[in-house]
């Protein structure tokens, strides 16, 4: 009888250590589990990895080249954290999706920009085409720095919720190309003009000081609005590591790489 009860206790607690390691681990744990954009992202997270093992963490990082799966592992509990995503992004993605993440900390902001495809020149805009993100947020952040440089005219009050169904005035019969984010550096070729994300156009290559005709200034209203964020399910942002890692990121040697490396394509937060 006692073998019986021990076997039922002990079943019990290794289903109760099992459940709290799925809920962002234990005091002890010190691995923190991060999923992140390859650029520049998981390049800043590289940074802090030894300011983190100072603190006696482990930094691990694994990079997914969509904007989906970052959020579906965090949420499932396979991952402490991610590091890709705006504020307004995180928020869409929450109403859209039925998940629990939030805001641990904004590292980041990544000015928006118009590159060059077939066309180079912004007085060529004439029929042309221009390709943008297709998920919401990004999709009308596209469309308002176009407003902003007098392309198009949007109805008012759609702010982040604007499509391209959106736009009530295209003089230059503009040809709006929704795609995939991490398609667009890809088919510039195929379209005049792109926009795209920060860390997308770097990883293409591209600069937003050389090569970006058109592009969000940095004291605009979108360096709040659109600062890159630590996200972790609900719960875990005030956990001892993710403070760690929020730390570690706004560091001082962690903003210089930054403002020594991406020239401009990455401004840290305040």
């Amino acid at each position: 009888m006692k073998k019986r009860v021990w076997r039922v206790i002990g079943a019990a607690a290794l289903t109760l250590g099992l459940l709290t390691g799925c809920a962002g681990g234990s005091a002890g744990d010190k691995t923190i589990r991060v999923a992140a954009s390859a650029v520049p992202h998981a390049e800043i997270l590289e940074q802090a990895k030894p300011i983190l093992e100072e603190k006696g963490y482990t930094l691990e990082v694994k990079v997914f080249e969509d904007y989906v799966q970052p959020n579906n592992v965090v949420e499932a509990g396979d991952f402490d954290a991610n590091y890709f995503q705006h504020i307004p992004y995180l928020d869409s993605f929450n109403e859209e999706k039925g998940t629990h993440l939030v805001n641990a900390g904004g590292i980041h902001y990544e000015p928006f920009g118009l590159y060059p495809g077939s066309k180079s020149d912004l007085s060529d805009m004439d029929g042309a085409t221009i390709a943008v993100p297709n998920d919401t947020t990004n999709e009308a952040r596209a469309l308002l720095l176009l407003q902003d440089n007098g392309f198009i005219t949007l109805k008012d009050g759609v702010g982040l919720a604007a499509t391209k169904l959106d736009i009530v005035d295209n003089p230059h019969n503009i040809e709006i190309v929704e795609l995939e984010a991490a398609q667009i550096p890809r088919t510039l070729q195929d379209v005049s003009f792109g926009i795209m994300n920060g860390n997308y156009a770097m990883q293409a290559g591209f600069k937003v000081s050389e090569n970006a005709l058109a592009y969000e200034s940095a004291d605009s209203e979108a360096a709040s609005t659109y600062v890159n964020v630590v996200a972790v399910k609900e719960g875990n942002e005030n956990a001892e590591k993710i403070q760690a890692l929020v730390e570690a990121l706004k560091s001082d040697t962690v903003k210089t790489y930054i403002d020594q490396t991406y020239d401009g394509g990455v401004i840290p937060y305040k």
